[in-house]
């Protein structure tokens, strides 16, 4: 499973940070970066399946099959 993140239209909530603070962060602008891009557990999986489903600008995708 990849996780990718589209900054062109991230609004910069945080709510992915919020949601998995080991795998999502924001810069100096406020936009999404992606610190982990491949869940290793099905706990990581998971914490990123809610922050994709939680991004209120549908920036996140998760892609791939899982571990």
């Amino acid at each position: 499973m990849q996780i990718t993140a589209n900054r062109s239209t991230c609004i910069g909530s945080g709510q992915c940070v919020f949601t998995d603070p080991d795998t999502f962060d924001q810069d100096d602008d406020g936009l999404v970066m992606v610190l982990r891009p491949a869940p290793a557990s099905p706990d990581e999986l998971a914490a990123a399946k809610e922050a994709v489903h939680i991004c209120p600008s549908r920036s996140l995708a998760l892609s791939g099959e899982a571990p």
